[in-house]
């Protein structure tokens, strides 16, 4: 008896749609089918619009964080954000999740990642070079380290932590809070707010 299957641009979408975090086959085949119900219009604006992000979204210039037409982005031109407190994260994911919290009012800086050695992610790979100028332009007078509780992440700010020593700022990281091992893009808005709060000497 042959397989029953899809037609193959069904197919196709299933397998991109897979591949998103989160997503398995019985969702993705769930997702697939929905928009196949959708009315033409609104199938072909999804997909241009999903065309164009590689051009359309690109990276703020100074922190790294997601912005459009190569511009810097929305938080970095506020005239309202403390530019003397910056706060350092591994990913652009993690700058909604303490934004949030509505308790930081400093700026961003966007790591790239953090560091992990048995993936051959070194610190010739993470945005530090940047910092540092930023640090120095700006008058920088604290630098909070919202990296993440695990190994890596811990790691990372040890690294970062130790070129900024003797750059004349404060520097601190997230208290309370994250429990130990966990990723700060999975915590709540709450969870992050008691953080900022309490955050430590580094």
């Amino acid at each position: 008896m042959a397989e029953c299957k899809y037609p193959d641009i069904i197919e196709d979408i299933i397998d991109g749609l897979k591949s998103l975090p989160g997503i398995g086959k019985r969702t993705a085949e769930r997702l697939a089918l929905a928009v196949l119900k959708w009315k033409p219009d609104k199938v072909r604006h999804f997909g241009e619009a999903l065309q164009s992000l590689p051009e359309a979204v690109t990276y703020c210039p100074e922190c790294g964080n997601l912005s459009q037409g190569g511009k810097s982005c929305d938080i970095c031109i506020s005239a309202s954000r403390d530019r003397t407190v910056v706060c350092v994260v591994e990913d652009f994911t993690q700058i909604m999740t303490i934004e949030n919290s509505a308790c930081f009012k400093g700026v961003y800086h966007v790591l790239g990642g953090k560091l992990a050695p048995l993936e051959k992610k070194l610190a010739d790979a993470l945005s530090v070079e940047l910092l540092l100028k930023r640090i120095q332009d700006n008058e920088v007078k604290e630098v909070i380290l919202a990296l993440s509780p695990d190994v890596e992440g811990q790691a990372t700010a040890v690294y970062v932590g130790g070129l900024l020593k003797d750059r004349g700022v404060k520097i601190t990281r997230l208290a309370q809070g994250l429990p130990a091992g966990s990723d700060i893009s999975y915590a709540d808005s709450a969870t992050i707010g008691a953080a900022l709060s309490g955050r430590t000497e580094f």
